[in-house]
């Protein structure tokens, strides 16, 4: 059909019998146009709640948030960054903890980090926790699998199967 002289000769003029390869060139970057409106997007920055903010309510988000100022509700967020001034009155739920400040009530974290400056007054459920030296810390600590879920049990939810039985 095609004669290689023919294709590859720079300057010629392909014949008809060409013409059907040259619909596949438009639709070979497709594929890439789609790779790229698939590709994950950059990720933002997290939100800073200043050391002058307070905050009375719940704050829920997919982000991340650093928080500097005073917060009295719950917090949810993907990644949650108490700072050395903050002071949290409520529960903290995020995948990733890591605490500078003050925390009054329970913190649910996949990975919770109490630094040395960190205070906290209540339960914490983990998959993995570190605690620095000079951390303070009252409360109890309770790791689970899920620990973001708050209707499993230590065991991953084992318990509450065994008393349907029953």
């Amino acid at each position: 059909m095609f004669s290689k002289s023919k294709i590859n000769e720079p300057g010629s003029n392909a014949p008809e019998a060409a013409k059907p390869a040259a619909p596949a060139t438009p639709a070979a970057p497709a594929p890439s146009e789609n790779k790229a409106s698939t590709a994950p997007k950059p990720k933002p920055p997290a939100s800073v709640l200043s050391s002058d903010l307070h905050i009375t309510g719940n704050l829920k988000t997919s982000g991340d948030i650093q928080v500097e100022g005073t917060v009295e509700g719950d917090i949810r967020a993907h990644l949650l960054t108490i700072g050395e001034t903050a002071t949290i009155k409520g529960e903290v739920t995020a995948d990733d903890v890591v605490i500078n400040g003050r925390i009054v009530g329970r913190v649910r974290g996949l990975k919770v980090r109490l630094t040395s400056t960190a205070r906290v007054e209540g339960d914490i459920i983990h998959k993995t926790i570190a605690i620095e030296s000079g951390a303070h810390f009252e409360g109890s600590v309770q790791r689970q699998d899920d620990p973001l879920n708050p209707g499993r049990s230590a065991k991953g939810g084992a318990n509450p199967a065994a008393e349907v039985k029953q």
